[in-house]
């Protein structure tokens, strides 16, 4: 039954208007309302979708729609990240999806549906610096917290928008929809890792924010780029780069998708759990060395 479920969802949005209804969703969400209708439409979405309240830094009613709220910042020390030299941290809230190494050019979507990396940074040359290095993908539900972050110290030596369909990143999606992640919009983020011992000075991690069907937008916090704006592709080289400490913030969904984090080989190793794991901002994931 599940199965059937999935497939009639997937088929209706292969003849639905995707954009558009991700764009409706965006405005909805983003409507400035009334104090006390906002006030009731943050608790109303924060309950339905099991928000922990207590972690919220701002009081709710300084919220003047759900957007502003799906965004929101939490109170210092609600994720506190590993303060190990060589820790690699999750860049998001999240739970963990496929993960493991790439091989012959290909990542997991899920158990049997591999995808290209050279699709999914929309460049063959990048890609190719990553065969045999660790990846893993994070996904974001509508309780998490939705700003993502650094998971090691570094610099941003670039960002790419890649303009592409919106699909669901759901369970329908990443079984009945080929090459979702390398299909889907979205924002790839090159940051190279400090020098370290074992860490190769040549070494990069790819962190790709993929939208999805009903996300707003995926936006960078130090640059105007942002997806779901009708623009063309736009790739930004940085220089002098973008500094990052480990944990420090690089970007948002306006609305949550997922987060698909590729390393060069030799230096990442991470510590990859079961399928639907969950996992938060700030926690080690594995160790840089």
């Amino acid at each position: 039954m599940g199965d059937l479920k999935d497939r009639v969802v997937i088929s209706s949005l292969r003849v639905l208007p995707q954009r558009w209804l991700s764009h409706c969703a965006g405005a909805v969400m983003s409507t400035t309302l009334p104090g006390p209708l906002a006030r009731a439409a943050v608790r109303t979405y924060g309950a339905l979708a099991g928000v922990n309240f207590s972690e919220v830094r701002d009081p709710i009613e300084s919220f003047r729609s759900v957007q502003e709220f799906f965004v929101r910042a939490l109170k210092d020390g609600a994720r506190p990240v590993d303060a190990a030299a060589n820790a690699l941290v999750s860049p998001c809230d999240g739970a963990w999806g496929a993960a493991g190494v790439v091989e012959q050019g290909q990542l997991l979507q899920v158990k049997g549906r591999p995808y290209s990396v050279a699709a999914l940074l929309d460049d063959e040359r990048l890609a190719a610096r990553f065969e045999g290095g660790a990846f893993a993908t994070l996904y974001l539900s509508p309780r998490d917290y939705h700003r993502l972050h650094a998971p090691v110290a570094g610099d941003v030596v670039a960002a790419r928008h890649v303009p592409g369909a919106l699909w669901p990143v759901n369970s329908a999606g990443v079984r009945f929809v080929d090459g979702l992640f390398a299909r889907n919009e979205r924002i790839v983020v090159l940051l190279r890792p400090d020098r370290a011992a074992g860490v190769p000075n040549d070494a990069l991690l790819a962190l790709v924010a993929v939208g999805a069907t009903m996300v707003g937008k995926v936006r960078l916090s130090f640059d105007d780029l942002v997806t779901n704006d009708g623009g063309q592709a736009r790739v930004r080289s940085y220089d002098p780069p973008h500094r990052v400490e480990k944990g420090s913030e690089w970007g948002r969904f306006e609305f949550g998708s997922t987060v698909v984090l590729l390393a060069t080989p030799g230096w990442a190793h991470l510590d990859a759990q079961a399928p639907g794991t969950p996992v938060r901002m700030g926690a080690g994931i594995g160790v840089a060395c």
